[in-house]
């Protein structure tokens, strides 16, 4: 082997000269490159960091929501139990008070009976005995001083009205209305 002849000797020279710059230029680029990817990854850890705080914000604020939607349906509830034992009472009451209305109507339909009864029952106090009947033996009146129909009590014939005018039963005709 001889030994290389100077044309070879810059060919050469000139080979590594460029390859030279060549590695230089990719070192550069490769630099460069990873200069780009770690401000890449570092973005990323970033926007994971503050996406990682916003979902946790979002899920408090969601346990936070659910926490109060929970107290709040309980509250609801309780007060839908208590409108329902209100409502139980009331229609136990609208039941008692419809009987009693039933009642009333009753007596309200028997009013102008009684009325009628009392006053033939006043009628035929202030007529007395029969006369001419002959006397009893031992008396026997309707008219004796503990009766409430007794003569004596006849003006006083509110006491056995049912009506709220303590006129009317002088002013009024008994007998059955239609």
């Amino acid at each position: 082997m001889s030994s290389p002849s100077p044309v070879q000797i810059r060919e050469a020279n000139a080979h590594l000269a460029a390859v030279h710059r060549r590695v230089a230029e990719l070192e550069q680029r490769l630099e460069a490159a990873e200069n780009t990817v770690r401000e890449q990854a570092e973005s990323l850890i970033r926007k994971d960091e503050q996406l990682r705080a916003a979902t946790q914000e979002i899920t408090e604020a969601k346990n936070k929501e659910i926490y109060y939607l929970h107290e709040k349906l309980c509250k609801s509830e309780d007060t839908i139990q208590r409108f329902q034992n209100m409502i139980k009472e009331k229609d136990a009451m609208i039941g008692q008070l419809q009987h009693r209305c039933q009642l009333l109507d009753n007596i309200c339909k028997s009013r102008p009976l009684l009325d009628s009864m009392l006053f033939h029952m006043a009628e035929a106090e202030r007529l007395g005995p029969v006369v001419g009947m002959g006397e009893p033996t031992v008396k026997t009146s309707l008219t004796d001083g503990e009766s409430n129909c007794s003569p004596n009590r006849i003006s006083n014939h509110k006491d056995f009205s049912l009506s709220e005018d303590d006129q009317e039963l002088d002013e009024i005709v008994f007998g059955t209305t239609v």
